[in-house]
């Protein structure tokens, strides 16, 4: 995916354009350069960018972090334990899917927010049969409140979510152009890899997601595009395979 500037993890190569996709963003990118909470020009640039994909007519499917908020793992303290700091991380996930509907549909993207924690009030209860319909009838699917369940990641939630709804790749949103054997910000000898299979990705730690996420993908022979969010139109590029 030499157009998008970005590598792929996957097993075995698919060309041509994906029809159903799952989006994975982390809560980082809607903070912009605070690093915390919702910055609102963050929020409406990566909106138009999923707009760009959603107007070529690819089904959208997103799962968005909420690290810009709390942290279930590294927030924990002797005060809060693992399994509360968790619930805590995916109540924030809702709040940035519920943050990402109304800057989507006031540009006119139909969405609908479901989450696998039940708060009938803000979003849908996750139900399989009905978010594939919502997707066959052009609506973007927001997943927020990861798995549902404590010390898994939203990488695993979103590995999880696009096996259910049988979509043609993962689109992993980052900060650096596609996958490298170090961090590129923090060690100028890392070098970038083009293709990558899913067991080198575990074995050697390339930290692409986490190894749950990367198994589930694997054993289901589903494509992880790793990106750059930053360069404009690179999620409409990737989708465009």
């Amino acid at each position: 995916m030499s157009k998008a500037k970005s590598s792929a993890v996957k097993e075995r190569s698919k060309s041509g354009r994906y029809s159903r996709v799952l989006l994975k963003l982390s809560g980082e990118s809607l903070s912009g350069e605070g690093g915390h909470g919702i910055d609102p020009d963050a929020l409406l640039s990566i909106s138009r960018e999923i707009k760009l994909a959603y107007d070529n007519g690819t089904q959208l499917g997103i799962v968005v972090g909420g690290g810009n908020i709390w942290r279930g793992m590294q927030n924990q303290s002797a005060a809060i334990g693992r399994v509360t700091a968790d619930y805590m991380g995916m109540l924030a996930t809702i709040i940035n899917a519920l943050a990402l509907q109304d800057a989507l549909e006031h540009m006119g993207v139909p969405t609908r927010v479901q989450t696998a924690i039940d708060i009938q009030k803000l979003a849908e209860a996750y139900i399989r049969r009905r978010a594939i319909r919502h997707l066959e009838k052009g609506r973007v699917v927001i997943f927020a409140g990861g798995t549902g369940n404590p010390y898994f990641t939203t990488d695993t939630a979103a590995a999880l979510r696009a096996v259910e709804i049988e979509a043609q790749a993962v689109l992993k949103a980052t900060k650096v152009d596609g996958v490298y054997t170090a961090d590129p910000r923090k060690d100028k000898t890392a070098k970038k890899l083009e293709h990558v299979t899913f067991m080198d990705s575990i074995k050697q730690r390339l930290g692409v997601m986490d190894t749950t996420a990367l198994t589930l993908c694997m054993e289901n022979r589903l494509p992880i595009l790793v990106f750059d969010l930053a360069v404009p139109g690179n999620i409409a590029r990737a989708v465009d395979g």
